[in-house]
């Protein structure tokens, strides 16, 4: 695949918001004779050429599906090394945040993290609260269920409260209850690893998302992968319902 893709991308119709499903880490382990934590190790380059590729375009929001509430129930050894490679990531990756103006955001239950791990994401988030060439989201002990139902129940406490009526509340009141308040719903989701489904990822926010597939295990994804998937995108008719006629007139 040539790196000449992204001359064929259009930088005046980006993807506010690319959410990425990064699977295939423990099959691509295994297919090198590893564990599958191997994979976990050998994913971080195509994070940071996922962050730069976007960056470097202008795509405002990258949202990458980290760790979810379910990868709780792995084996403990794998969960424990991979809140260790997190730190590790955020600690080395940190200087190139700032030097490209990148902030850092995380969605999930954050509170679910060791201490250690906690700390640093604060302080990672703090650090770099004031860039604003793009912000990256991590998912950690995310799960797009349990989002909604922690929703609800802030809706049901404030009509309690006497701050919300419900027959004021709508969509973008609703959403506003979300871990994304204050961010566009995703309009490219990529999934790598050859699977297709959601996987319980954002399942609110992704109600108009175009989904897009690729057989590409995730640690071996590069920036010409991004650019493929950004291209199929733009191919696409995004009707909202409409009729082919009425998106043309």
């Amino acid at each position: 695949m040539s790196s000449s893709l992204v001359h064929k991308i259009d930088k005046g119709a980006l993807p506010a918001h690319i959410a990425v499903t990064m699977d295939g880490n423990g099959r691509w382990a295994k297919q090198q004779g590893f564990q599958r934590v191997f994979g976990h190790k050998n994913a971080v380059k195509a994070v940071r050429e996922t962050t730069e590729a976007c960056a470097e375009l202008g795509v405002g929001h990258l949202t990458l599906y980290t760790f979810s509430n379910e990868n709780w129930n792995r084996p403990k050894k794998e969960v424990a090394a991979l809140m260790e490679l997190l730190k590790q990531t955020i600690h080395s990756e940190t200087k190139t945040l700032m030097d490209n103006d990148i902030k850092f955001n995380t969605i999930g239950e954050i509170d679910r993290l060791p201490a250690s791990s906690r700390k640093l994401v604060d302080d990672t988030i703090a650090l770099t609260n004031n860039n604003q060439r793009m912000t990256l989201t991590l998912a950690l002990s995310y799960g797009s269920r349990q989002e909604i139902i922690e929703a609800v129940k802030a809706v049901n406490q404030a009509v309690i409260d006497n701050k919300l009526s419900l027959n004021e509340l709508n969509e973008e009141g609703f959403a506003t209850y979300l871990n994304t308040n204050g961010m566009p719903d995703p309009e490219l989701m990529i999934r790598t690893g050859g699977e297709h489904r959601m996987s319980n990822f954002l399942m609110w926010q992704m109600a108009y998302t175009e989904l897009y597939f690729t057989d590409v295990l995730w640690p071996d994804f590069r920036k010409e992968h991004l650019y493929s998937a950004i291209i199929n995108f733009q191919q696409r008719e995004r009707r909202f319902g409409k009729t082919s006629e009425q998106v043309s007139a």
